[in-house]
C-alpha cells in the first residue's frame, strides 16, 4: 500500500520517500526536512501512534497525516493527541488524500494560497494548470513541481540541495544535470517570448524566480 500511495503522489508531482516501518521513519525524518509526513498506524517495529509522539517529543513539527484503517473514536483521539494533524481511515478517496495533504501544505509556515500569481504567471496548486499572460502552459509533472516550489519562494535564492530535497525523491542523483536541464525546459515554457523573464541562476549557488526585464544584470 506504501509503493501505491507513493506511485499516486508522484503522479502528482510530488517527491516521496517510503519506510519500511517506524524505526526507519524516526531516521529518515531525523535526516531530511520533509513537508508532510504520512503516517501509517499499524507499522513493524514502532507503531504510528509511537513515531507521531516521538516526533513531536524532540520538536518535529512537520504536518503529519495519520493513515489506518481503524476508524473508531477512539483511535482517532489517539491519533491526534499523539500530535497528528489529520487522521484518514481506510478504505480512502485517493483524491480526498489528495486534498488534505494540500490543505496540510498551505498551512506551513503560514496559510498559503491555492492559487499563485507572479507579475503575470499564474499557478493553481489543486488543477496544476499555469499561464502566463493569459496563455496556457502545458507542463510535465515534474516540470510543474519545480515551478511551483521556485514560486512559493518567489525572490529568494534556492540551492540544488533544497530544489533535490523537496521535488525528487531519495532516488536523485546529486552529481546529474536533470535540474539544470529541467530549468532549461521551464526557461522555454516560461520566459520565451517574453521581455519580462521570471527564471534566473546564480552560478554555482542556485536559482531565483522573480520578474526581471531584459536589461537587469544577466543570469
Amino acid at each position: 500500500m506504501a509503493q501505491a500511495v507513493a506511485k499516486g503522489l508522484r503522479e502528482h508531482a510530488y517527491a516521496v520517500d517510503v519506510s519500511p516501518d517506524g524505526n526507519d521513519a524516526l531516521f529518515q525524518a531525523s535526516i531530511n526536512n520533509y513537508d508532510v509526513i504520512l503516517l501509517d498506524v499499524l507499522l513493524p517495529g514502532q507503531d504510528g501512534f509511537e513515531v507521531c509522539r516521538a516526533l513531536r517529543a524532540r520538536g518535529d513539527a512537520t504536518p503529519i497525516l495519520m493513515l489506518t484503517a481503524r476508524a473508531t473514536v477512539d483511535d482517532r483521539i489517539t491519533g491526534l493527541d499523539a500530535g497528528a494533524d489529520d487522521y484518514l481511515t481506510k478504505p480512502y478517496s485517493f483524491r480526498e488524500l489528495l486534498a488534505r495533504v494540500r490543505a496540510l501544505l498551505r498551512r506551513e509556515p503560514q496559510l498559503l494560497p491555492s492559487q499563485l500569481e507572479i507579475g503575470n504567471l499564474m499557478l493553481d496548486s489543486v488543477s496544476h494548470k499555469v499561464t502566463r499572460a493569459d496563455q496556457a502552459i502545458d507542463l510535465t509533472a515534474k516540470e510543474y513541481a519545480l515551478l511551483e516550489y521556485l514560486a512559493r519562494h518567489v525572490g529568494q535564492l534556492v540551492s540544488r540541495a533544497q530544489i533535490a530535497e523537496h521535488v525528487w525523491d531519495d532516488s536523485f542523483e546529486p552529481f546529474s544535470n536533470t535540474i539544470e536541464v529541467y530549468m532549461n525546459r521551464l526557461r522555454k515554457k516560461i520566459d520565451e517570448h517574453h521581455p519580462v523573464k521570471l527564471l534566473h541562476t546564480r552560478r554555482g549557488e542556485g536559482y531565483i524566480l522573480e520578474p526581471r526585464d531584459e536589461t537587469s544584470t544577466p543570469s
